[in-house]
């Protein structure tokens, strides 16, 4: 083969070399650019424990009704002008703090189940007057006040929680469950000193001068259980640490306190009169907390 023959064939034997080079390349930069990009998340799946902290409220209506026919005769009998006792209303409210614990599972990329329990510690309180006119015997119709002061010791929830993650740090969620506290209430009926009145095997009695003017009174405390909903922010601040803002609705079902004299004489078929104060155990929530999930730093994929 001539001399300049094998020039030209090594030159386009080159130029082919390169060419094919270049496509082999572009095509491998093609592939990776068409690869799919896996972004980490942070997850929140694992166990979890925090504190708590926060306010809450409540506007509760105590009712109170007579329980037998002496009671009735003092109050709504309507005997010498005598009036039924009204129902008292008050605000009860107080700071509250606390732990929680739970699990959650995130099922994909912005979706979340989980269960969880907290008690908090509460110093919710308050207070009601009613006003009426009572009947003692013999004598016309003195003013009188039937007062009932209750209190919410502590309360706990078990309940599970349903999120939505529109950022991987970002968690908004809805919970419902079970719910149970200690209410503590005393009752008291401020009456009319010397009146006694014995009706139906009941006896009323304010005459005892050692008891006047409590002429009714009682108290009671108890576990009182219902149920809780409500919705709530969470934020991660990394992988194990998480902070939060949530409100709770709370309902501990209706709470009855019997207030009763103690009489001065009893008959064999006589018993003390006495006067039912009762009210439905609801209030709101709203705390702030703070999380630590365990299980180190992890990777979502999905």
């Amino acid at each position: 083969m001539h001399r300049n023959d094998r020039r030209k064939l090594v030159t386009a034997l080159l130029i082919g070399c390169a060419l094919v080079g270049f496509s082999g390349g572009a095509e491998a930069a093609d592939l990776r650019a068409k690869a799919p990009v896996v972004v980490p998340a942070t997850s929140w799946t694992g166990f979890y424990v925090g504190a708590h902290a926060g306010y809450g409220w409540r506007n509760p209506t105590v009712a109170f009704t007579a329980n037998d026919p002496a009671a009735f005769a003092i109050s709504c009998g309507g005997n010498f002008g005598s009036t039924c006792v009204p129902p008292g209303s008050f605000r009860g409210d107080g700071v509250l703090g606390g732990f929680q614990a739970g699990y959650n599972w995130q099922f994909n990329q912005s979706g979340l189940i989980g269960a969880e329990a907290d008690f908090a510690w509460t110093s919710m309180r308050g207070q009601s007057t009613s006003t009426f006119l009572m009947q003692p015997l013999l004598f016309p119709p003195g003013t009188s006040t039937f007062r009932a002061s209750e209190e919410v010791k502590w309360f706990g929830t078990v309940r599970g929680r349903l999120g939505w993650l529109p950022t991987s740090q970002l968690l908004i969620y809805g919970t419902a469950g079970f719910a149970y506290g200690r209410v503590n209430e005393d009752v008291v009926l401020n009456g009319q000193p010397g009146s006694n009145l014995g009706l139906g095997g009941f006896i009323h009695n304010c005459g005892n001068p050692q008891e006047a003017p409590r002429c009714y009174a009682g108290s009671s405390s108890r576990i009182a259980t219902g149920w809780a909903a409500g919705a709530g922010l969470e934020y991660a601040l990394g992988s194990n640490v998480s902070i939060r803002a949530e409100y709770l609705y709370v309902n501990l079902g209706d709470v009855t306190t019997n207030a009763a004299v103690s009489p001065l004489l009893v008959g064999p078929n006589q018993t003390a009169s006495s006067f039912t104060a009762s009210h439905r155990e609801d209030f709101h929530v709203a705390r702030v907390g703070v999380n630590y999930r365990f299980g180190g730093p992890a990777v979502a994929r999905y």
